[in-house]
């Protein structure tokens, strides 16, 4: 198995997101605000949801959360371009982890949420938070290359352990312990390593990725 270099994260119960470091934590979620996207429709039931399961009030989650009890109204309505470290400051609020705000309220699993969390002045400018797991110790971060016919084995991690894989050229094959998975270019996938897994590139050309270990 191939030795791993961590990166110590500050907080040991820290959560990685493997988006967030590409976003603007000031910047608001949409800059025009005339478009209103999913991910608005999702905080405002998620916020409302998790505030009236934690018994708070309106004033009272404002006032936790350092924001106006006129914002948090308007938040809950889907009706305000919401900055993301106002997110952040909720989130700490409310007692959970950013992405239980942006995920689609009826999501079972953070491994996949896809939404997009922040569009810059040109449409085409966004970041989307693909995944989210919580991570006990310690993150990694891969660049990963195959050329066409390689392949790598590992055997299982330990137990708590994932990986974050995010495809930017070819077709990685993902073989797992009792099933397979194809992940083309653009795409990713999450999955627990506490398991034998191999990577393979069985297409005509170079295989590039990035993977994040998680654990």
């Amino acid at each position: 198995m191939m030795a791993r270099q961590t990166l110590p994260l500050a907080e040991p119960a820290a959560e990685w997101h493997s988006t967030r470091a590409a976003i603007v934590r000031m910047g608001n979620i949409l800059h025009k605000s005339n478009e209103r996207p999913d991910v608005l429709v999702h905080v405002a039931t998620n916020v409302r949801r998790l505030r009236q399961a934690a018994g708070l009030s309106q004033q009272a989650l404002a006032d936790q959360a350092g924001v106006s009890r006129r914002m948090l109204v308007n938040i809950e309505k889907g009706d305000v371009n919401v900055s993301l470290s106002t997110l952040d400051r909720l989130a700490e609020a409310l007692g959970v982890l950013f992405y239980a705000l942006v995920q689609p309220p009826d999501s079972e699993d953070s491994a996949r949420i896809d939404e997009v969390a922040w569009v810059g002045k040109h449409p085409a400018s966004r970041a989307r938070l693909l995944a989210s797991k919580p991570a006990r110790q310690e993150v990694e971060l891969w660049s990963w290359s195959l050329e066409p016919g390689d392949s790598y084995e590992s055997a299982a991690d330990d137990t708590g352990w994932h990986e974050m894989l995010v495809v930017i050229e070819g077709t990685l094959t993902l073989e797992l312990a009792d099933s397979e998975v194809t992940i083309e270019a653009g795409d990713f996938h999450v999955y627990p390593s506490d398991q034998s897994y191999r990577y393979r590139n069985e297409g005509p050309g170079r295989l590039r990725f990035i993977r994040n270990v998680v654990h």
